[in-house]
């Protein structure tokens, strides 16, 4: 096959190979300049996060005086669960060691489950309002809008004011509420959203990588937006609402997968300020086998597409600052990303071949160092993310994270073909479920192998990442292969002599080095995901 191809592109220029070229070149080239464009905005972010960090804009705040008791307002937290057998126990007890006057605090445990944890859900809350704890069940007969809709029914009966928010796989400290609610005492705030923290983030190889992704979005993304007064978004959990305000921007609604985001971006569009504190971490518990990572990523991918065709056009419309419109957009494209990288990476194999053969496009090539800039921004950028996260500098923390970063880029890469689909799906509005992430609450390495909610055949796509493993190999193959076309060698082994400076073999590199490491990382990254969604689970 592969002597075919070489013989193919060793003929004379033919009109229709030419044009597929063209096409196949402008494509690649557009979808290079689209990451690029979204790295210059993390490196904007950077800039905006550094100025952040070394103010201290919080303690200029007004914040309620909770040490007075007419200060003190009145807080629901509502938990909303869907079959959380291994965790249910751990979330309300958890809960229950709130820190707040019993009086001023409502919880509502939500709970749309449909297998046996009703029962001991239901009798765990019992026990609960018999200590004086102000605790309702509350269940539905349908799932109607899914977490959007438990979060919409719970609220029309709230007592509180304000309504905190917490997954089943989070674990706030005692005193949360006493670091976040009082910045509701400026009337104009109507969500104050803490850093997700990961009480697993050592786990394994997947979990780390999950993280080092969090991390970012948790410092660089929320804490550059907000400091500047972009968009950011309440991100489901560990935060909290001012019920005026969730009314206000027309209350929850599920048409879209990721529900919070498009709450967050309608309140802000009605002028509401979110304040987001770095500084406060909400633990909470990764997926820790790749099938939950999977629907996690394809829900939130799907969801950010859907919000970007739902809100686009009422951005445009607003009056709102053009850089502040410009972040708003390439926000809700954060998973459009995933198609371009996708897109690049397919088409980086022919481009080998392409450049190699026609002459006259050898000058366009140069759109492929866009990539290599972009990441090389990525790499600075998460760098000062992962020194200030992890605490970690110096030689020995550098070549960590250099490590780290790359391990992550090529499992993104890796799981672009899974977050591919779910970004078409969400463009084209294509409705599905809400597939909830498994918690699993694992205290032994094997945990995990009992949960009954664990998704038991592998993905329809693995056999597709199977198939693009062996293409990326094919693509390092081809830096070689490549040489042969056209007696390009011969030309390119001229080229390297400094005008007789030094001798040629000095340098002369027997193979196309241009894409060899980003089909190195994109080999690597699809086998990775192959491998543990076949043969190992985590």
């Amino acid at each position: 096959m592969v002597n075919n191809l070489l013989l193919l592109l060793s003929k004379p220029t033919n009109n229709a190979l030419y044009m597929i070229s063209c096409v196949l070149l402008v494509i690649y080239i557009v979808s290079l300049v689209m990451v690029f464009f979204y790295a210059l905005a993390q490196l904007n972010l950077l800039f905006n996060y550094l100025k952040a960090n070394r103010s201290k804009k919080n303690e200029n705040c007004p914040k309620f005086d909770l040490n007075n008791p007419d200060e003190v307002p009145y807080v629901t937290i509502q938990l909303p669960v869907f079959n959380e057998k291994y965790v249910m126990k751990r979330l309300l007890k958890n809960i229950a060691l709130m820190e707040y006057p019993r009086e001023k605090l409502e919880i509502q445990v939500l709970d749309d489950s449909t297998d046996d944890t009703v029962i001991k859900t239901k009798e765990r809350v019992a026990k609960l309002v018999a200590t004086g704890l102000d605790i309702v069940h509350i269940t539905r007969t349908n799932r109607q809008g899914f977490k959007a809709g438990a979060l919409k029914e719970g609220l029309a009966i709230a007592k509180g004011e304000f309504i905190a928010i917490f997954d089943s796989d989070f674990l706030p400290e005692s005193d949360w509420l006493h670091k976040t609610i009082t910045y509701f005492k400026d009337d104009k705030i109507g969500v104050v959203q803490t850093r997700w923290g990961h009480i697993n983030r050592d786990y394994s190889l997947l979990t780390k990588i999950q993280a080092f992704a969090l991390d970012a979005h948790f410092t660089l993304e929320q804490m550059g937006r907000n400091s500047k007064g972009h968009f950011i978004n309440f991100n489901g959990t560990a935060g909290i609402w001012r019920k005026e305000c969730i009314y206000d921007a027309g209350n929850w609604e599920g048409d879209t997968l990721t529900e919070d985001l498009d709450l967050s971006y309608r309140a802000q569009l009605k002028g509401w300020q979110f304040k987001y504190l770095v500084d406060v971490e909400t633990p909470a518990e990764l997926p820790v086998v790749i099938s939950a990572a999977r629907s996690q990523q394809f829900r939130w991918n799907k969801g950010g597409a859907e919000n970007f065709q739902k809100m686009f056009r009422k951005i445009l419309n607003s009056d709102l600052p053009f850089k502040t419109k410009a972040h708003c957009v390439l926000h809700l494209l954060n998973s459009t990303m995933f198609l371009n990288v996708f897109i690049v990476g397919v088409l980086s194999v022919p481009m080998l071949y392409i450049k190699n053969y026609f002459e006259d496009f050898k000058g366009y090539f140069i759109a492929m160092s866009f990539f290599a800039i972009s990441t090389l921004i990525f790499f600075i950028c998460y760098w000062y993310m992962y020194k200030n996260v992890q605490k970690k500098s110096g030689l020995k923390g550098f070549i960590q994270y250099t490590r780290t970063f790359f391990t992550f880029f090529s499992v993104a890469m890796g799981l672009s073909l899974n977050n591919t689909g779910a970004v078409i799906e969400g463009h084209r509005r294509k409705r599905s479920d809400f597939v909830r992430t498994p918690k699993f609450n694992i205290k032994s390495i094997d945990g995990w192998k009992k949960n009954i909610y664990m998704r038991k055949k592998p993905s329809k796509n693995v056999i597709y990442e199977g198939i693009l493993t062996i293409y990326f190999f094919f693509g390092i193959v081809s830096a070689w292969l490549v040489r042969d076309i056209g007696n390009n060698h011969l030309k390119t082994y001229s080229e390297k002599c400094w005008f007789g400076l030094l001798p040629c073999d000095a340098w002369y590199v027997p193979f196309d080095s241009g894409l060899i490491i980003f089909h190195v990382m994109l080999f690597l990254g699809f086998g990775f995901i192959f491998y543990k969604s076949v043969f190992s689970k985590v």
